[in-house]
């Protein structure tokens, strides 16, 4: 049986070195809320036998937990570990440093042999003596002097501005030297992937991966056509992307995973929940040394604390504490309770931390508008929709920015919602519908014969005004009436006529209670109710424990309506009643 040429000898490894982003591809990206599953590709040759290929470059927020490994070729993939790459050692030199600090050193010896020459030229023109030398010799001389300064001047000159030149060329070197220990400090770890070929040839292997420093968050324009009958909602669901772990991802196709990665979501356990009767602890015998009285009552407070079960007494002293788990995380996979959403084409996000937008979808959605004011605080009235998601996106919680006929109106937030899941946003203030609250009419009178009392009416009247060209379609009107603390008070509603809301505080002049006549009609377009009529899963007997009350309103164009309030309270005569 004869050997394989190519084969490495009996028990000696094949290493093969590989640069992570030098030597793969980023096949796709998962990115979640909190993190991102980076899948690699790397494509490369082994030899027969055991092969150790080692990865660098890895980035150092990498979860190891997560870490897998795929592979295809005909190969077997015996074992993956992760650990931080060894830092070489850092080079401090190198021949061309050398040569250069060698070319600045002659450079500087040059330059001071030419400061040197100008000197001397200096101090022989001092030594001439003018009686000694003619008229016709002196403009020699001075001639030569300005030849010979000229030309030190130019060597000076051309040397100094060599020295300024090898000066740059050493910093770039010590820089290049400084930075090729460093160069990529975010990307510090190194996997190593045990391979057995059964023969010589080109295989590949898929490095799955988690990482931190990523996340994405979602951001919405909510753009809203006040003409339009149907579908008057363009929702524009867009995507925040950012990521600073070391390795850009360049031209990648992109996923949007809407799951949440969590841990330590076992079912918690209810212990039992004991009582008993708290028995006095026997008292301690006296010290034999005098105490002071602060300090005893501070040892008897003590004492009793450290005796008295946390519960509070008749409780049973608390189990021990259990042992802190460590926190162990993977990556979580998509699944029924999730959405995922596919980038179209590829997208590069650079590692920089800055949010990168892409647009998920563009919806046309239906709402319901409303009005609401309340005008005893404020006359102004909002505007609101409420939005039904009628997609099959799952829109998660998030910043949006709000539109109204093409006007900026305000920033707001959109909570987290489902598939036919409706939500409320806030559409601003609109100007057009104005709110009059008239000043509180009040009148004062006595009544009984042996037991006097005095009553105290109340009317107050509200008046709309729609100024726009289009109906209102519900227009809801707050305002409340005083709710009785005390039983000698009696707070009784005259209009509109709602039912007893089932307590002492507010009396009606209506009949009934629960949701026997919750909406009544006062006048056309116009009824009155409790405040929280209108909710599924209001408690009926709570209705109007707080005094509240709505007039829900339909208003035409340029339409104007007249709402009254009208209430009175009973006390006792000599009575000063606070709040009125």
């Amino acid at each position: 049986m004869t050997q394989d040429a190519n084969a490495p000898p009996p028990f000696q490894v094949n290493t093969i070195e590989l640069v992570s982003v030098e030597s793969s591809k980023i096949t796709g990206v998962s990115v979640y809320s909190g993190r991102a599953e980076v899948t690699r590709a790397y494509r490369f040759a082994v030899k027969t036998g055991q092969n150790q290929v080692k990865i660098s470059g890895l980035p150092n927020v990498l979860d190891h937990d997560s870490l897998r490994v795929e592979g295809r070729g005909a190969a077997t993939i015996h074992g993956v570990t992760i650990a931080p790459t060894p830092i070489p050692p850092t080079a401090s030199t190198s021949p061309a440093l050398q040569a250069l600090l060698l070319k600045q050193s002659r450079l500087r010896k040059a330059s001071t042999r030419s400061q040197k020459a100008a000197a001397s030229l200096e101090a022989y023109l001092n030594t001439l003596n003018a009686e000694k030398i003619g008229v016709e010799q002196l403009g020699t001389v001075v001639a030569q002097y300005e030849v010979e300064g000229e030309k030190i001047d130019d060597r000076l000159i051309e040397l100094e501005q060599q020295v300024k030149d090898v000066q740059t060329e050493i910093d770039v070197e010590t820089a290049r030297l400084r930075g090729s220990s460093n160069r990529n400090h975010e990307l510090g770890q190194t996997a190593t992937v045990g391979v057995f070929a059964e023969q010589e040839g080109e295989v590949e292997i898929v490095l799955i991966y988690a990482v931190y420093n990523a996340s994405w968050s979602a951001t919405y324009d909510i753009r809203v056509n006040m003409q339009a009958e149907e579908k008057p909602i363009t929702l524009i669901y867009k995507a925040a992307i950012s990521q600073s772990t070391g390795e850009s991802w360049e031209d990648v196709p992109l996923t949007l995973e809407t799951v949440t990665p969590t841990y330590g979501t076992e079912l918690p356990i209810l212990d039992p929940w004991r009582i008993s009767i708290y028995k006095r602890p026997a008292p301690r015998p006296m010290m034999a040394m005098a105490v002071p009285a602060m300090a005893m009552r501070s040892v008897r407070a003590e004492s009793a604390y450290a005796s008295m079960p946390a519960g509070g007494p008749g409780a049973p002293p608390p189990p021990p504490m259990p042992v802190m788990q460590q926190m162990q995380l993977s990556v979580a996979s998509q699944g029924n309770m999730s959405a995922t959403y596919q980038v179209p084409g590829l997208i590069s996000i650079p590692s920089d931390g800055q949010a990168h937008n892409v647009t998920i979808v563009q919806l046309e959605l239906d709402a319901v508008m409303s009005w609401v004011s309340v005008p005893r605080v404020d006359t102004r009235v909002h505007l609101k929709a409420k939005i039904k998601n009628a997609s099959e996106f799952t829109l998660l919680s998030g910043n949006a920015s709000v539109y109204v006929d093409g006007s900026f109106i305000s920033k707001s937030d959109v909570p987290a919602v489902s598939p036919q899941e409706s939500f409320d946003c806030p559409l601003g203030l609109d100007s057009a519908v104005r709110i009059t609250y008239h000043p509180l009419s009040k009148k004062a009178g006595q009544s009984g014969f042996y037991s006097k009392s005095s009553t105290r009416s109340y009317t107050q009247r509200v008046t709309v005004h729609n100024t726009k060209s289009t109906a209102i379609g519900s227009l809801t009107v707050v305002d409340h009436v005083p709710i009785s603390e005390d039983s000698q008070i009696t707070v009784k509603l005259l209009a509109p006529v709602l039912p007893d809301p089932g307590n002492k505080a507010v009396a009606t002049a209506g009949g009934g209670s629960g949701k026997e006549k919750e909406k009544v009609r006062v006048s056309e377009g116009v009824v009155a109710q409790w405040d929280g009529a209108d909710d599924e899963e209001a408690d009926p007997a709570a209705l109007g424990k707080e005094g509240k009350l709505n007039w829900v309103c339909k208003v035409p164009p340029q339409g104007k309506l007249n709402l009254m309030m009208q209430w009175e309270v009973t006390s006792p005569l000599n009575v000063v009643v606070l709040g009125l």
